[in-house]
């Protein structure tokens, strides 16, 4: 595969610069770009689009987005290839990420003529009160590497409809990616005509890129995606100069399984989600708490399972799991594993794996522990494909260790006994996000609000209301009668 001849097709103009983009697959060299070297222009020009945005009709604006979802369609399998390239996520993941973005944009499509707001009851007589919803004002997407287009989408596809100009600054591991989306939003936009300059605009480099947006007062919301060590730098920053932040941060997830669960479904379910993208998804499986009269034949099944997997490069047909992002991912997971060793875990898996002669590419096959009983390390997210099972007696002990972490994203539960699935979902249940019954914790679909609890940010992207995160609410009351009555009964009379 030529690497130009995909980013010629996809629009991605010749770049260079010190940050240097490496396919995982291989470890060679795909591109480069230059940092930016000051955010102001970016939010400036952002400024200057918000004046002209804000006034185009919401449905106008979703004709934006929908051109967007048809230049995605056209370009998909050669934007879910260069996902595959640069993540090093099997293609099926990598075209399954453009479809999140195709089927984002077609939700907020329909919500262009679905910004709601309410009409309420009013105690004073020949008054009417509601409330409308505005354009917030720029806003600045952060996203990580692991997902680097769909986030960006999530958030992106909302704004625009909601009318807000968006600035972008993606994953260093991933400006190809960022480059070619962009091209694609220029196509929409030039089909389109009359976009304001400086709508869509992509900046790169490092924290310090992330920490220029989050300082910036021009900034009206920043979505961040990332670790929770990067939420809890960059949300004190917005905080401190009282403007928004969307936090999705991390997450280490689990699964209960009780002894009514079909072991066949879940081996299947707990299967694509401890390992799918190479374990490096915030809703990724990382802890499987088994009830211990069905543990041992659960770990046996799952480890059968394991055995098929087929690791090798992601374009393949037939590959499963694909590499590691790098070399410090492969050594996060050797320590995880030796700690976990230490504790009286019984690893299994866990190795590096070679493909071929890439020397410079980090294969790992995933592991399968069987820790001996809770463990502080059980705590940590490791973003790699390990998976801690544990055993349970009792329900509420296993909610227990379900909600003992401090991450809160994503949970479910495999049961067929309907008053177990009900207490999960309870509010005494699952303190997650997301919690799911007879699935596992990852694959999410736009529909639903995402996001979660504790250190995972408390924010919520994609579907059902988390448009309104990107709005600003103002409740209007309105007199159409010649008298002025005030509420609560107030009387405020000249003798």
């Amino acid at each position: 595969m030529n690497i130009r001849e995909l980013l010629n097709r996809l629009g991605v103009p010749r770049s260079s610069g010190r940050i240097t983009a490496r396919s995982p697959i291989d470890g060679s060299v795909i591109g480069s770009v230059a940092p930016t070297p000051d955010v102001n222009h970016a939010v400036d020009a952002a400024g200057d689009a918000f004046i002209r945005w804000r006034r185009v009709p919401p449905p106008r604006r979703g004709e934006l987005v929908r051109l967007l979802a048809e230049e995605l369609r056209a370009a998909k399998s050669d934007l879910g290839l260069l996902v595959t390239v640069e993540t090093g996520k099997i293609l099926q993941e990598g075209l399954g990420e453009v479809q999140e973005m195709i089927d984002i944009c077609d939700f907020a499509v329909g919500l262009s003529r679905q910004l709601y707001g309410l009409t309420m009851a009013t105690e004073r007589p020949e008054h009417r009160m509601m409330e409308t919803w505005h354009p917030l004002g720029p806003v600045a997407v952060v996203t990580a590497f692991n997902f680097p287009v769909a986030v960006w989408a999530w958030n992106a596809a909302l704004a625009l409809v909601c009318g807000n100009p968006v600035i972008w600054k993606p994953s260093d591991k991933t400006p190809l990616c960022a480059l070619a989306v962009h091209a694609l939003v220029e196509r929409a936009a030039h089909r389109l005509g009359g976009i304001p300059a400086g709508l869509c605009q992509v900046v790169f480099g490092g924290a310090r890129t992330a920490v220029a947006l989050a300082d910036h007062p021009g900034i009206a919301l920043l979505s961040a995606t990332g670790s929770t060590a990067m939420g809890k730098a960059l949300a004190p920053r917005v905080a401190a100069r009282l403007g928004r932040s969307l936090l999705e941060l991390g997450g280490n997830n689990a699964a209960v399984v009780c002894p009514s669960a079909d072991l066949d479904l879940t081996v299947r379910a707990v299967l694509f989600a401890a390992v799918g993208t190479a374990g490096q998804r915030c809703t990724t499986l990382r802890r499987l708490i088994v009830h211990n009269s069905i543990r041992a034949d659960l770990v046996d099944r799952l480890k059968t399972a394991y055995a098929s997997l087929t690791l090798g490069d992601p374009r393949e047909a037939g590959t499963l799991v694909g590499p590691l992002i790098g070399r410090p991912a492969f050594t996060a997971m050797q320590s995880a594993l030796e700690a976990a060793r230490s504790a009286g875990g019984a690893v299994h898996g866990g190795g590096r794996v070679m493909v071929g002669n890439w020397a410079r590419a980090w294969y790992a096959a995933p592991a399968l522990v069987d820790m001996p009983g809770p463990s502080p390390l059980m705590a940590t997210e490791t973003f790699a494909p390990i998976l801690y099972v544990t055993g349970f007696d009792t329900l509420d002990e296993a909610i227990a260790a379900n909600n003992g972490v401090p991450q809160g994203l994503a949970s479910s539960i495999f049961t067929r006994d309907l008053g177990e699935a009900e207490t999960f979902l309870s509010a005494w249940g699952s303190d997650c996000g997301i919690a799911n019954v007879n699935i596992g914790p990852s694959g999410a679909e736009i529909g639903g609000a995402f996001g979660g609890e504790k250190d995972t940010g408390g924010g919520r992207e994609s579907g059902s209301d988390a448009w309104r995160a990107y709005m600003r609410r103002t409740t209007n009351t309105i007199n159409f009668g010649t008298e002025l009555p005030l509420a609560q009964g107030i009387r405020f009379e000249t003798p």
